[in-house]
Formats: C-alpha cells, structure tokens, sequence
C-alpha cells in the first residue's frame, strides 16, 4: 500500500466551487488508489476580527472547521490581514501556499502519494519537485484550474465529477456528472465522460447521451446548437444511467449548476 499525504488549499477549492466539500469523500477518493492516508492537511483562512463581532459568522466557521476535524484533518489557519491600498480600498488577503509547500516538501519524506487540492499555478513547482523525488502527485480542483498545473500532475480529478465528493441540501442523492466529449449535432446525440466510482479504472467515456433526454435547467428544451455549444463549453451534465442493450444511456439529464447546490 502507498503512504498518501492530502494538502488542501481549502481558500482557492472554496472559491472555485468545493465550499460544499465532503472530507470524507477525498480520504476515500486517496483510498481507492491503493493508498493508506497518513497526513491529512487543511489549510484554512480564519478572519479573527470578524469573528470577534459577528457571532453567527464565527459559529457557522467553527462549525465547519470542526466537521473537518472531525474527519481526522489536521487544520493550518492562516490569519486574514487587511491592507488600504492608496486608493482607500481595503485589501483582505490570507495566503498558506508558502505553508502548504513547506509542509507537503518536509512531510512528503515518508510519503509515496500526495494529493494536491487546489487549482493555483503557483503550485506547478511544488508538484515537480514532490515528482522529483519519486512521489505521485494527483490533483483536486474544480474551476478555473491552471492548465500548467493540471498537465504537469500524474492525474487531475476534476471533483465536480468525482462522486459524492460535494453536499447538495438539494439534492441528497446524488447522480452522476460527466462532461460531453463527442457530439453529432445534425443526429442530436453525443458520448459523455465520466467518473463512475474513485479509482482510476472507473473513468468512462462511453456514456450515450440522446438530446431528447436532456433538458435546460428550466426544463426547457435544449436545440442542436446549445447541444453542441454544451461540449464547447466543457459544461458539466448531470444525469442518471441506464441499461440501453450493451451501452449506458444517460436520462434526466441536466446541465449541472454549481451555485445551485
């Protein structure tokens, strides 16, 4: 079994759409790659003269720091600093990266894995040098996610797409994700990519999708253009499978909206 160590840049996942993160799930997600997690970071900003005034905004932040811990997550937590600027605009900023490579260099010596959770280029460095010295690097994120990061890892997971990985009050029972990879517009049908379990052998891109099966976010229905605009985009498609003869076919399907969960 790999030793796996997990580093969080719990700000920038936040940011870009992981702020409803199951941190159970991204321990499962280093499980199932034949890896014992050992280290587990969280690198957090907590903004202490906030809290200090607003009592509901430091219980709601306690709350969430402890589910983490709960979860057998060691937190780092970087104090927010406020800067005026010479135009009067208050500045906030709480950067750990400095922290974060430090402690994924020192403390990957016993390590043979490390995940990676964030999608900040500033890290292309960091990666090279854990894969350097023998470690595979994988990485976490969810949008805007460096190109130059996620070409220089030894695998992206994208966590819209991993499974279970974001809570949704919405929708408790979560369906599947995928991103559509092939598109005939004329025919109206296209193939998905997506992430059937954690491992990497679980990844498909076989998914048949028909656009009579898909419907807008207002239950509209989706023309052959924005079909295929859909594939352009990269948009992410959220779906149900079944069994159609010796192929999955995607139904009630949507396009998946982060700011809806």
């Amino acid at each position: 079994m790999l030793k796996a160590g997990i580093f969080l840049d719990m700000e920038n996942l936040n940011r870009c759409g992981g702020y409803a993160i199951r941190f159970r799930q991204i321990k499962a997600l280093v499980e199932a790659q034949q890896a014992v997690v050992v280290r587990a970071n969280a690198y957090m900003a907590v903004d202490r003269e906030r809290e200090k005034m607003d009592l509901e905004y430091r219980q709601k932040r306690e709350t969430y720091r402890n589910r983490a811990r709960r979860e057998g997550y060691h937190l780092i937590l970087k104090e927010v600093r406020r800067y005026l600027t010479a135009e009067g605009e208050t500045i906030v900023k709480a950067d750990a990266d400095l922290e974060l490579a430090i402690d994924a260099l020192l403390q990957s010596e016993n390590l043979d894995y490390v995940l990676l959770g964030t999608g900040d280029g500033d890290f292309v460095r960091l990666v090279r040098a854990l894969q350097n010295r023998g470690k595979r690097v994988d990485l976490l994120s969810f949008m805007n996610t460096s190109t130059a990061l996620r070409q220089e890892v030894d695998h992206h997971f994208s966590g819209y797409l991993v499974p279970d990985l974001l809570f949704s009050e919405r929708d408790p029972i979560q369906r599947l994700r995928g991103i559509l990879h092939a598109v005939n517009e004329e025919k109206g049908y296209g193939f998905l990519t997506a992430q059937t379990g954690l491992g990497l052998d679980t990844m498909r891109e076989d998914i048949f999708l028909h656009i009579t099966d898909l419907r807008t976010a207002r239950g509209g229905v989706v023309s052959n253009a924005d079909f295929a605009q859909l594939r352009v985009r990269g948009a992410i498609i959220e779906f149900d499978v079944e069994d159609d003869g010796d192929r999955k076919k995607a139904v009630n399907a949507i396009e998946f909206r982060p700011e809806l969960l």
